[in-house]
């Protein structure tokens, strides 16, 4: 008898247990999960191989607008004004001389704090602040994160009615 419970034991913790919601909504997981992945496929092609440091958090932004659809930061408001405070203190950091062991924590910092001020609270946003900072500051990319994240907010927008909350 006691053998038989150790065994059970054994056999559910390598289980993987699926998602109670998975299997009701298994459409959506799959539908919602394409949709990133063809925004981002496109935004790939457009980027130049030096600057896919920027598709971070383009990829944190897609999950957050096509998995989390109804959350606060999966929001227009947030997306494009988050990405855009956080491009805009990535240019500043870029241009200050400072160690970066300085640099990218008081950017991340920083940029948590202005987000949270001005009620656009997006997370993938400092990885934005954080690839310009690596990167480098260029019209292109700046008008790729920008475009992106509008891109994102407008899929978001039209289809908004369309997509579950996967998360």
């Amino acid at each position: 008898m006691k053998s038989s419970m150790d065994l059970q034991k054994r056999q559910a913790i390598f289980r993987f247990p699926i998602d109670e919601k998975f299997k009701k909504l298994w459409k959506y997981y799959i539908w919602q999960s394409f949709l990133a992945a063809v925004a981002l496929f496109i935004i790939v092609l457009v980027l130049d191989k030096d600057k896919m440091v920027v598709i971070s958090a383009m990829g944190a932004t897609a999950f957050i607008v096509f998995a989390m659809p109804n959350a606060v930061s999966a929001h227009s408001k947030n997306v494009i004004g988050g990405h855009l405070v956080c491009l805009i203190l990535g240019m500043v950091f870029f241009f200050v001389e400072i160690p970066y062991f300085y640099e990218f924590p008081l950017v991340v910092g920083i940029a948590i704090f202005v987000m949270a001020a001005l009620d656009v609270e997006h997370p993938p946003a400092v990885g934005t602040a954080l690839a310009v900072v690596i990167n480098e500051v260029s019209a292109e990319v700046l008008f790729i994160i920008i475009a992106t994240a509008v891109i994102l907010s407008v899929c978001h927008y039209y289809l908004r009615h369309y997509l579950k909350d996967l998360v």
